[in-house]
């Protein structure tokens, strides 16, 4: 019987977790409404941060915190890749609640990598350049 109740918990313990694509919508969604604090609870003990030719690793979880208050724009997502445990977003940039964002309207383009349920790496992609006219 005590087997039986412990397989049913597991199994419902796992219905609750996040999938990967599920982890970066709530990161989006808690950067958006300026919950620094939500959004760093995504992220693992460790989790590395590339950015602009830059690496940095987000030790604790008030080194989380403090990257993400630290992001200019909030991000509105208008497409999304999940392979496995990585997921590609690519967020319509605009104004965050406490700060004005640098390139309001720009799209820019992140791949996360996603273990049991936490944000282990943050990749900022470069952006393609836009075409400034027909090809010739």
């Amino acid at each position: 019987m005590a087997i039986g109740i412990c397989c049913v918990l597991a199994a419902v313990g796992c219905a609750g977790s996040q999938s990967p694509e599920d982890v970066v919508r709530a990161w989006s969604k808690a950067l958006n409404t300026g919950d620094n604090e939500a959004a760093a609870d995504l992220f693992a003990p460790g989790a590395q941060i590339v950015q602009g030719g830059r690496t940095v690793r987000l030790e604790t979880r008030e080194d989380a915190v403090s990257w993400n208050a630290s992001l200019p724009c909030s991000g509105r997502i208008v497409d999304i890749d999940t392979e496995g445990g990585t997921v590609t977003a690519t967020f319509l940039l605009d104004d965050r609640t406490t700060s004005a964002c640098d390139a309001p309207g720009a799209e820019a383009t992140a791949a996360f990598r996603i273990e049991d349920g936490k944000i282990v790496l943050w990749h900022q992609l470069e952006s393609e350049p836009e075409a400034t006219g027909p090809a010739v």
